[in-house]
């Protein structure tokens, strides 16, 4: 398509020129771009109809509707654009919702119940849009809130509400006293603690998400440090921590359990976080360093197991302690396959061995939790309300009972105690014998993954973890912990037989153990650590003291069906092995050198990437009908092409194409007028049986001239050599050119010549022709004759342009 000039804009369009349509931009529609073939017009004669003149920005409709005196805060708020006005500034509409009884109303909005027989609009779309008009992050909106205490006061007569809060509005409430904490700090903060009642209200209210989001809000959108400090100190001096576990008690409802112990552990996290960041704090955060106390714990520890036991207070209580038992470390410290903490949402994760030394847990959890280990360990046993627990159908079988959420967060809160590697702790455990009762249950519930997941890690990061250090011991004792596991738990007889089971099991036709991805992952850590780690000699030691069948076994189990398993499991992310290479079928001898391959091709890459475009790259994309034609070496086919071409010449001034290309440089070629060509086409149209001696003069020409260093000749310019064919006749000599030749050659032809000449040595040439006539010998090359009726051949000519 080629942009043509097209009518004036003032006249109608004429026939061939298509005027674009309305609703395109206006560069488009200038009168000048339309489709067609013709020259490009000038375009500096259209200077005044360039874009630039035109408005591009399209008036808002809210301007015309801004210049109303009776427009409302309805009829505005149901406009569509309005937000996207307000974000950007717009002058005339900041000036409208800024006014007092507009900003009150969208306060209103916000806080408000709307009545439950009122129009859709009032309940839903009109207090969304004014959340995000107020929290719209304007400096201008949040100026005027911020430093009006009536519309503070009646954002915080939200929460003085009777009863269940709207989560809705809850949800706006929670945003816009976000932004204003995070962008009027100073302010919001002191409203706060001027009211007495907030905490109360934060607590009264702490079963709402959006509420524990406010709360949270204040611990982390307060930047200035100090400020922060204050803030913290408050809270603290409110008892906010031992108000917060008051909620984790059976009396309270599921919502309000699970939102104070998540806010509890986002204030663990958070602190410790801080400490991490601002090391050089003059004081230790007060919030953290209440949670981390022992009665504090205990009084938790209370809640959760003394009088009715509720699952929803044990999960609750169970995940605040997780998050004290989690190792004091940054966030980006690596982990690995060694030991394991409890992450964030409770997961266990792995740790290496010098972090977990290095971190400590809380002593106070510690403590706390020691003597009610047993109780615990009795949940295992005995799940709380196992009366109320149904039998569950699944598709293997009937789970009577099934494991619960509650007994999975005993597992892992038992297998993070004993990530602590602490004396006394680990003691205890062992005592109840911990560990077997959670090989037991990894093997009762065959296809629960998450209780799997959580022994397996937990028996991983036992037999790699070093025996807990005693200062009361001058040498290191062996670990209780590794003996415990291949005595009492019998770790090595419980995973041979386990295999042989689902051996068994799967040769009959029944489905896979749903644990033997974790047994698999177990034996691995067991042999691993038998090799090397901080227990490995005692590992051996104890797998000697093993009976001697069951020695026999395990080895065979080790270099045989373990072994097998795993090379199963090794899975390559490229299989190279069946794919064949031409290089097979070459030289055995070239199989010796190995090749970068992947250099190779990235540097082929590179290359192709790196590749220009000619000039002519537009003009000649692609192929061109005279590609096509009978003429292939025809002078018009282009040449110019985007692959590079490579080729050598030799630059001695001994060689014939050096004195052949500098003669054809210095000569011009003549240009023919048209009476000339008309005689040379009637010379070409005479007798038929000079052309057979006129095409082997020529090309004992073109042999001689290129020997000579001559340019071959098709046409001289001298009569003379109409004669030379008989001459060549009668006296066997062919008469050479008194001057250098001025011919009419062919691009092709001249290619063809310098192809000939320097692939063809003069000893080839000479046997191809007869010494005698300089006339090609038999078998040698001839021009095809010419049929009779029909005209010979026309000679390759120049197009008129390069005449």
């Amino acid at each position: 398509m080629t942009l043509v000039p097209g009518p004036p804009s003032s006249g109608s369009p004429s026939p061939g020129h298509q005027r674009l349509g309305a609703g395109v931009s206006p560069l488009l529609s200038l009168p000048f771009l339309t489709c067609g073939m013709g020259p490009v017009a000038d375009l500096s004669s259209y200077e005044g109809a360039m874009f630039w003149k035109f408005d591009l920005h399209t008036s808002s409709h809210l301007d015309a509707l801004l210049e109303r005196e009776d427009l409302s805060l309805p009829e505005l708020l149901d406009e569509e654009d309005v937000l996207q006005e307000c974000k950007v500034v717009n002058r005339k509409l900041l000036d409208f919702l800024l006014q007092p009884p507009h900003l009150l109303a969208m306060v209103a909005w916000v806080t408000q119940e709307p009545p439950a027989s009122g129009e859709e609009r009032l309940r839903y779309k009109y207090p969304s849009v004014a959340c995000e008009i107020l929290t719209s992050d304007v400096p201008q909106i949040n100026d005027a809130l911020g430093a009006d205490e009536s519309l503070l006061n009646r954002l915080y007569g939200f929460l003085q509400s009777d009863g269940c809060l709207n989560p809705l509005l809850a949800s706006f409430f929670s945003k816009v006293m976000g932004v204003l904490i995070n962008r009027k700090t100073d302010q919001l903060v002191s409203f706060l603690r001027k009211k007495d009642d907030f905490v109360d209200l934060l607590l009264q209210h702490i079963g709402t998400s959006a509420i524990m989001d406010l709360l949270l809000r204040l611990l982390t959108c307060v930047e200035r440090p100090q400020l922060r400090q204050e803030v913290v100190n408050w809270l603290n001096e409110e008892k906010i921590v031992q108000r917060l576990i008051e909620q984790i008690h059976p009396s309270k409802d599921d919502n309000q359990h699970s939102n104070a112990s998540q806010s509890l552990c986002d204030i663990i996290r958070l602190s410790r976080d801080q400490m991490i960041q601002v090391q050089d704090s003059p004081e230790p955060d007060q919030l953290l360093a209440t949670l981390e106390k022992q009665e504090t714990i205990e009084q938790l520890l209370s809640n959760m197991l003394e009088g009715e036991l509720s699952p929803s207070v044990l999960v609750s209580g169970i995940q605040v302690l997780l998050t004290l038992l989690e190792p004091r470390r940054p966030r980006s410290e690596s982990m690995t396959v060694n030991n394991f903490f409890s992450s964030v949402d409770g997961q266990l994760e792995l740790l290496t061995q010098a972090t977990l030394d290095s971190a400590v847990s809380s002593t106070g959890t510690l403590h706390a939790l020691r003597p009610r280990l047993g109780r615990f360990h009795q949940l295992l046993l005995e799940p709380p309300q196992v009366g109320q627990l149904e039998p569950l159908c699944t598709t293997w079988g009937t789970l009577a009972p099934p494991l619960g959420n509650t007994r999975l967060h005993v597992v892992k809160l038992l297998a993070s105690a004993l990530s602590t590697n602490d004396v006394a702790l680990t003691q205890e455990l062992l005592a109840l014998d911990v560990p077997n009762t959670m090989l037991d249950l990894f093997f009762h519930y065959v296809f629960n993954n998450f209780l799997h997941t959580q022994v397996e890690v937990c028996v991983s990061a036992m037999l790699s973890t070093g025996p807990p250090s005693d200062i009361s011991l001058e040498t290191p004792a062996p670990n209780p912990v590794v003996k415990h596991l291949l005595q009492q738990c019998r770790l090595v007889e419980r995973i041979l037989t386990s295999w042989e089971e689902n051996d068994r099991v799967q040769s009959a036709g029944g489905p896979r153990k749903g644990y033997m991805g974790h047994l698999t992952r177990v034996a691995n850590a067991l042999v691993q650590n038998t090799e090397k780690g901080p227990n490995a000699e005692q590992l051996g030691q104890l797998l000697k003291e093993l009976p001697g069948e069951q020695q026999e076994q395990w080895e065979a189990f080790v270099s045989g069906a373990l072994a097998e398993t795993n090379k199963k499991n090794m899975v390559d992310l490229v299989n190279t092995h069946h794919l064949h290479s031409s290089s097979d079928d070459e030289d055995d001898r070239l199989k010796e050198f190995n090749f970068p391959e992947e250099a190779v091709l990235q540097q082929a890459f590179m290359d192709f990437q790196m590749q220009r475009m000619t000039s002519a790259f537009i003009d000649h994309f692609g192929f061109n009908d005279e590609e096509f034609g009978e003429q292939e070496e025809s002078v018009n086919a282009p040449f110019d092409k985007t692959a590079n071409i490579t080729f050598s010449l030799n630059a001695d001034d001994e060689n014939p194409n050096a004195n052949l290309l500098e003669i054809c440089y210095k000569d011009r070629i003549q240009q023919f007028d048209d009476e000339e060509e008309e005689e040379e086409e009637e010379e070409g149209q005479g007798s038929g049986e000079s052309d057979g001696e006129d095409g082997a003069w020529q090309s004992g020409q073109l042999a001689r001239g290129t020997r000579l260093g001559q340019p071959p000749c098709l046409r001289s310019q001298d009569p003379t050599p109409t004669s030379a064919p008989q001459e060549a006749t009668d006296g066997g000599k062919v008469a050479e050119p008194s001057a250098p030749c001025r011919a009419l050659v062919s691009f092709g032809d001249l290619q063809a010549t310098l192809r000939g000449t320097s692939s063809a040595p003069n000893s080839l040439d000479s046997a191809t022709r007869d010494p005698t006539t300089s006339v090609p010998a038999p078998g040698a090359y001839q021009p095809p004759p010419t049929v009779e009726g029909k005209k010979s051949p026309e000679p390759l000519r120049l197009p008129q342009n390069q005449r």
